[in-house]
């Protein structure tokens, strides 16, 4: 995502130098079967003020590394803890020296690295803030209350599962359909016949679906045709449809736990929207750029 890209140049240099930017330009399967050891034995966790390794004296302690592991373009999925450990010690130590050279430079005495500075710590603080104050919001006691009132208001749906044929001319599809009338088989017909790429492999099977889901015309017809009956042809944009009803039944409400990530999701950012809203009405604001040119009214027509 371009939000997530790298803010800071230096990091991407040193990513680039470093073991660690080897591993992730390698397909993790195949990292993974290169690297593979037997699973070693679980251990307690390392305190995080453990040190793992020194730069010149700088000591990188556990606690960095766990910072690091956060770290979503740090990311090894299918690598296990002891050699993703290895791979961020090997990260961190190539960061500690380039910082070290970076300050023997003064780069940090820029004026537009200090801006940058200033910038990522105010970034850091809020994200850091609003995720403690949403996890005060989005409690099990919140996810359910809410779960509970969003169903409750929630109307029931009728869902149809479906089969269908599609062909080019209204010709080919009542032949279509007598030959299916006349008792052969649906998906047989549907695997022979079918110009739908989607499921003329699986019969025509469309599987459940709701009727706004569907274009006009083939949602009326399935939805009034009775469940084992085959329809006349049907016109759509696609072309001309024969199609045969398997079961009805009214949608089914997804469960609390089914539920619960987007649940979560939803009170997590309302609590942080809410708070950010808080936070601006209660501070003073002086906005001290020039304000945006208005537009003037377009001119008023007179009618005859």
């Amino acid at each position: 995502m371009p939000e997530d890209a790298d803010p800071m140049p230096i990091s991407r240099t040193l990513r680039c130098a470093s073991a660690l930017a080897l591993v992730l330009s390698l397909p993790a399967a195949a990292w993974a079967q290169s690297t593979a050891t037997p699973a070693a034995q679980s251990a307690p966790a390392p305190a995080p003020e453990t040190v793992v390794a020194k730069v010149n004296g700088a000591p990188i302690t556990q606690g960095d590394l766990n910072v690091a592991g956060e770290d979503p373009a740090l990311s090894l999925p299918g690598v296990d803890e002891a050699q993703k450990k290895n791979l961020l010690v090997d990260y961190m130590i190539d960061l500690k020296v380039g910082a070290q050279a970076a300050e023997a430079a003064k780069i940090g005495e820029m004026p537009e690295f200090k801006r940058k500075l200033a910038y990522f710590r105010d970034k850091l603080l809020l994200d850091e803030y609003l995720d403690r104050e949403a996890k005060k919001a989005a409690t099990p006691e919140a996810a359910r209350a809410l779960y509970d009132q969003t169903v409750k208001a929630m109307k029931p749906e009728e869902e149809v599962h479906a089969r269908h044929i599609l062909v080019d001319n209204e010709g080919d599809a009542k032949k279509i359909s007598e030959r299916i009338k006349g008792g052969e088989d649906f998906a047989k017909v549907a695997a022979e016949m079918s110009k739908d790429p989607g499921s003329k492999t699986e019969g025509g099977d469309l599987g459940w679906f709701t009727k706004e889901r569907m274009v006009a015309p083939f949602a009326e017809a399935a939805f009034k045709l009775p469940v084992g009956q085959v329809s006349d042809p049907v016109k759509t944009q696609f072309g001309w449809h024969v199609i045969k009803v398997e079961e009805k039944r009214t949608k089914p409400i997804p469960g609390f736990e089914e539920m619960r990530e987007q649940v979560d999701q939803y009170l997590t950012r309302k609590a942080q929207q809410d708070l950010i809203l808080k936070l601006r009405e209660g501070a003073k604001v002086e906005r001290t750029d020039a304000a945006p040119p208005v537009a003037p009214p377009p001119p008023e027509t007179k009618k005859p």
